[in-house]
């Protein structure tokens, strides 16, 4: 079979036109597949967003690569803020629900979504999800996505905002190679700046690529294993809890 117009290897002796014209056709297709996709996950992230407002809950899209300590910087934000808020986290991931565990040892509501061979969640799997929690006692829901700084960046979930967390551990061009994610997400995190000392790493020279991705995006230095940086993290989740909860009075 030839992977790029899908006939078989004797039928080759078409002409040219032939063969260019049966790979434009399947090249629209898979462009007209992926918009239908698109669509129909920015209706369903529609009602999603819909039913946060109703409920006045701030809904925040972790994203990243694999490695950034997300996690773990979930883990210290819910046990730090669990006495002023009320929180629940969706957790994603392709297998395991390793994830899931460690949050629910914070006594934390979580709800796992294995997407097997899927890079993202999506807003249908969000909307699941959401039915298994009481949202009238909810102030925050975490959504931790796939480990993944590609495919994540498409999918509206109907959250309030995409938070990226970029480690120091990574490259400091990270914002530059991956621009779609970098532009979407309205927060960076940069995590693990305890390591600092240890690295080669240049904040300046990062914080300026991801300026000029997202020249108006908030960026935080943080460390979620010692807890510096961490107040302003906090603040910031105060500040949109009470926009989100004002906006439903």
């Amino acid at each position: 079979m030839c992977t790029t117009c899908g006939c078989s290897p004797h039928d080759h002796h078409h002409d040219d036109h032939h063969h260019e014209h049966d790979a434009k056709t399947a090249s629209r297709s898979v462009i007209q597949v992926e918009m239908d996709i698109l669509a129909r996950n920015n209706r369903l992230a529609g009602g999603n967003r819909s039913l946060f407002a109703q409920k006045g809950i701030f809904v925040l899209n972790l994203v990243s690569s694999p490695g950034s300590g997300k996690t773990t910087l979930l883990e210290r934000t819910l046990r730090e803020i669990g006495g002023r808020f009320r929180c629940a986290v969706i957790e994603g991931d392709q297998q395991t629900d390793n994830d899931a565990v460690r949050i629910a040892a914070t006594g934390v509501p979580a709800r796992q979504i294995n997407t097997g061979a899927g890079c993202h969640l999506d807003a249908h799997m969000v909307g699941h999800a959401l039915e298994h929690f009481d949202l009238d006692s909810l102030d925050i829901i975490f959504i931790e996505n796939v480990g993944n700084l590609v495919c994540p960046a498409s999918f509206d979930l109907g959250e309030h905002h995409k938070v990226v967390v970029l480690s120091v551990t990574e490259g400091e061009d990270k914002p530059l190679k991956y621009p779609q994610m970098f532009h979407a997400a309205d927060v960076m995190l940069l995590n693990k700046i305890d390591l600092l000392p240890h690295l080669d790493f240049n904040v300046e020279r990062c914080v300026e690529m991801a300026r000029r991705v997202r020249p108006d995006g908030i960026l935080m230095q943080l460390s979620a294993r010692t807890g510096d940086g961490m107040a302003a993290w906090y603040d910031w989740l105060a500040a949109g809890v009470a926009a989100a909860q004002a906006a439903n009075r």
